[in-house]
């Protein structure tokens, strides 16, 4: 698993973060105000990178979150079958198949460039580049 130790206040919205053990994007940020003997506590609600599932959690505001490493790569796609997509890495030449978004499935090509995300040792595709 790739992840750092990030403190919970430093986190903006649009942050990367794991909640529940889920690589999540943050979404809202609500910060209390300290009691008379405790600390600010807050609240992160974020929705899943990969399963697009709304979750939340709550902290005190100075404990440390797992942040998830993302790693964005350049792909070719060598051959489509179905809903899945043979692809070459750009830069190592390692070959794997990537499941084909929904939305994506009309541009992805034998040839063309795709952009795809390893997040916590699962890799999914997320863009089409033109050629």
């Amino acid at each position: 698993m790739t992840t750092k130790f990030v403190s919970v206040g430093s986190l903006k919205k649009g942050s990367y973060v794991v909640i529940d053990g889920v690589a999540s994007k943050v979404v809202a940020i609500q910060v209390s105000r300290p009691g008379k003997h405790g600390h600010a506590k807050v609240r992160l609600s974020g929705v899943g990178l990969l399963d697009d599932k709304k979750r939340v959690i709550v902290m005190p505001g100075h404990d440390k979150i797992d942040v998830p490493i993302v790693d964005k790569r350049p792909a070719q796609v060598l051959n489509v079958q179905g809903d899945k997509a043979n692809v070459m890495d750009s830069e190592n030449y390692q070959t794997f198949d990537l499941k084909i978004p929904e939305e994506l499935k009309d541009d992805v090509v034998a040839g063309a460039t795709v952009v795809y995300w390893t997040i916590m040792d699962d890799k999914v595709m997320k863009q089409v580049r033109g050629n």
